[in-house]
């Protein structure tokens, strides 16, 4: 029971929600960067909303089934198509064995999901199956996807009697943008800004730089300045966190970021709009609009009560 790699894409690796609770010995989380779809599709399918998925960028790999499965995938809209047929994302599809998945074409978006339903067998490492490429640990040994490899199911079930109708409704998908405005929380820095690159800061957008990774989104715009300069000790840092470079621009934080940093943390991106950041390509623009902690708190309730909601309506199913 497994999928073969026909020929592998750009950057295909698995992935899950990230490692939790080893930061403090400097071992970053890693983990899907859309990590709404990956709970979404999971969900969707039955699965731990933690089960570990297929993270692809385009061009994608061609997979094939050597075994029957069911299938969901969310994210980026790479023209999917299932034995030729076109699939869309967030539905499941009954693949079966001996099916080919392809991607055609980049519509939207710069990361897609695979899920299958029951999970994909994938050892453990420090709790997680998220793979660390540059620790070369994790996921598939460590590393992406090369033709040839076989990604094995968790388990076998029973051959659906009949098609699947239902999908995940839009109003938990997050909208195709290109030029989002992302939510972010002040940063213990922000107010060591000038009032002109604070306001800067909140007013303009910045473009996504090409040496953007999973590590940190590397943006460009106006220079940015402090009131003085300063040098900080090391502190904690997080997905989404917005740091001042020495040359005046910023850099997101991203997925692969690492545990602690010394430049100047200017913001934080809340976790609802993450993923937003998460499908961007270079060249894409962002721009930010500061929000309380209180509001954020209530976004982030509000998406776990959604969730919630989608959980108990598959259950219902």
């Amino acid at each position: 029971m497994s999928i073969l790699v026909q020929k592998s894409g750009l950057l295909s690796t698995i992935q899950d929600l990230g490692r939790k609770g080893y930061r403090r010995f400097g071992i970053n989380p890693n983990g899907a960067m859309d990590q709404q779809a990956v709970r979404l599709i999971n969900i969707l399918l039955g699965n731990d909303e933690n089960e570990a998925v297929l993270e692809m960028h385009f061009p994608a790999p061609i997979l094939q089934f050597e075994a029957d499965a069911i299938i969901a995938l969310g994210g980026a809209d790479f023209g999917t198509k299932l034995n030729e047929k076109e699939v869309e994302n967030w539905r499941p599809y009954f693949a079966k064995k001996g099916s080919i998945l392809k991607f055609d074409d980049k519509i939207f978006g710069n990361r897609a999901y695979l899920a299958v339903k029951g999970g994909l067998n994938i050892e453990k490492w420090l709790g997680s199956s998220a793979t660390n490429l540059r620790a070369k640990i994790g996921g598939f040994g460590g590393r992406s996807l090369q033709k040839g490899d076989r990604i094995l199911f968790s388990s076998k079930f029973q051959i659906p009697n009949s098609r699947f109708t239902y999908k995940i409704s839009n109003s938990l998908i997050l909208p195709d943008n290109s030029s989002p405005k992302v939510r972010i929380i002040a940063g213990a820095e922000f107010e060591m800004l000038t009032a002109l690159s604070e306001l800067a800061f909140l007013k303009q957008s910045f473009m996504i730089r090409r040496e953007s990774d999973r590590m940190g989104f590397r943006l460009h715009g106006e220079p940015l300045y402090l009131l003085n300069k300063i040098e900080l000790v090391s502190a904690a840092v997080d997905f989404g966190t917005i740091q001042l470079l020495p040359d005046g621009q910023m850099i997101i934080l991203m997925a692969d970021h690492q545990t602690s940093g010394g430049y100047p943390r200017l913001a934080h991106v809340i976790s609802a709009d993450l993923p937003l950041l998460a499908q961007l390509n270079p060249n894409d623009t962002v721009s930010f609009n500061l929000i309380s902690i209180n509001e954020a708190e209530n976004i982030l309730l509000q998406n776990e009560f959604e969730l919630n909601y989608l959980k108990f309506a598959v259950d219902s199913i």
